[in-house]
């Protein structure tokens, strides 16, 4: 089903839909939600009923979901306010999530399984927050690909949004979700959901004029249909200018090229032109968001030199001279950020303290799949020596720890008989070497990016 929506929305794009709320309340469509809602990270955590998925019973799903498909197909379902939760955020600054119930989020992830499909035929290639089968590292390919070669794009207007999540206006929201969504009851669904209210955890009941709450399941679609104004507005300045040629005699007569790379409420601006250009983004951008009630972050919009460098989603990115076998060359190289590696540091060394593990076995469960996450992040790119420097972090504070956990050994002892050769493990379970994750470079994949709801490729044979 999700097939045909996303086939019927591709091919007309000004079509509207007018009858999914059936979808909505399908006993298919609530089943799949009901796994999602169960198996993802939230699945641990309760909203105001104080049910947390993950303890729901089997046998009582069946009866569960039978009444939940009643209260949405009658309309007696109203979602209820979600739990707020601060989430400590760098700078000693805090993030606010808003946690749903268990039965909201299951109508929520059913309401997205029904919405995604048709929304994705509108959103634009150089988006790639929250979208399926779409990574940060394709974001980071992209700037790779403009900045180096023929290209050559050098500005860069790194764009931030200042709280997009709980100022986007309703309003225009459900103005561009009636682009799409004709029907009332799914556009009353979604209104109600926006409405809902949250409970501070002061115990407070507070008001959602504005915003979609970070934690809700529909959240970052909600959020992508908002911030498709940014994607549209750059897409159709781009295809103004024709193709490469025409593209070309407008940067000769002094014009400027654009191009967006946006992951979520992160994005920066690619420019290759006079620098004027993309000082002019200031306004151009914050003109842009403003009917969406957006706004750009003072403090961290900024406009920089490709040969300056910057940060973006981790990685830092900067072009840079080097001497080579065939001369003098630029390259672009990406690499991660410092931030990134103060960041596993921290998680190293909240790891390793002392009586956080009783045994090295523990410690390894807990400590591996924290580098090996961060390594798989960041080996599209110029990571070698990073990964040399974090294995060389990591592996003394180990031994450091093994020192502290056996005060009465003296360091020979310790090394003797925990670290023979050198070599960590424990109950079979070895320590992981980042020094040893591979890097290659992630290839560009552009438009060719494929979703779910693709038709694949004929299989037949003579």
């Amino acid at each position: 089903m999700q097939t045909k929506l996303h086939r019927w929305a591709a091919a007309n794009p000004g079509r509207r839909f007018d009858d999914v709320f059936n979808l909505v309340h399908d006993p298919a469509f609530l089943m799949a939600a009901w796994d999602r809602v169960r198996g993802n990270k939230g699945g641990r955590t309760a909203g105001v009923d104080g049910i947390v998925p993950r303890f729901v019973a089997p046998e009582d799903v069946i009866g569960m979901l039978a009444e939940l498909r009643r209260l949405v197909k009658s309309g007696e379902f109203t979602p209820v306010p979600v739990r707020e939760r601060r989430i400590p955020k760098a700078g000693g600054k805090t993030r606010s999530l808003g946690i749903p119930t268990m039965t909201d989020r299951i109508v929520q992830a059913s309401l997205k399984l029904v919405l995604e499909p048709i929304f994705e035929a509108n959103f634009q290639p150089s988006s790639y927050g929250f979208r399926p089968r779409r990574r940060a590292q394709d974001a980071v390919a992209e700037i790779h690909y403009y900045t180096t070669g023929n290209r050559s794009y050098e500005w860069v207007f790194e764009g931030d949004i200042k709280a997009c999540f709980d100022e986007i206006d309703h309003t225009a929201l459900m103005g561009r979700v009636r682009g799409r969504i004709a029907d009332k009851r799914v556009l009353g669904l979604i209104r109600a959901f926006l409405k809902a209210g949250v409970l501070t955890e002061d115990g407070l009941n507070r008001d959602t004029r504005t915003g979609t709450p970070q934690g809700g399941i529909p959240s970052p679609l909600l959020a992508n249909i908002a911030l498709s104004v940014l994607d549209e507005h750059f897409t159709t300045k781009w295809e103004a200018l024709g193709p490469s040629w025409t593209r070309a005699k407008h940067l000769r007569a002094g014009g400027a090229t654009m191009k967006l790379i946006r992951y979520a409420d992160d994005f920066v601006v690619l420019v290759r032109g006079p620098r004027a250009a993309a000082e002019a983004l200031f306004s151009e951008v914050a003109n842009v968001l403003e009917p969406m009630g957006l706004r750009l972050s003072e403090e961290k919009t900024h406009l920089t030199h490709i040969e300056d460098g910057f940060d973006f989603l981790g990685w830092h990115i900067q072009r840079r001279t080097w001497q080579g076998r065939g001369g003098t060359k630029q390259t672009v190289y990406t690499y991660p950020s410092k931030k990134s590696v103060a960041s596993i540091k921290a998680k190293i060394r909240l790891l390793t303290r002392r009586n956080a593990h009783r045994t090295l076995a523990d410690l390894l469960r807990r400590l591996n799949p924290a580098i090996r996450g961060w390594c798989n992040y960041f080996q599209h790119g110029a990571s070698k020596r990073t990964f040399g420097y974090v294995d060389h972090f990591a592996f003394w504070r180990i031994v450091r720890w093994l020192n502290k956990r056996h005060p009465k050994l003296n360091k020979h002892t310790v090394v003797r008989h925990f670290l023979p050769g050198w070599h960590i493990a424990a109950d079979g379970i070895e320590f992981f070497r980042a020094w040893q994750v591979p890097v290659t470079r992630y290839r560009y994949r552009g438009a060719k990016i494929p979703n779910p709801w693709m038709p694949r490729p004929s299989t037949t044979t003579a």
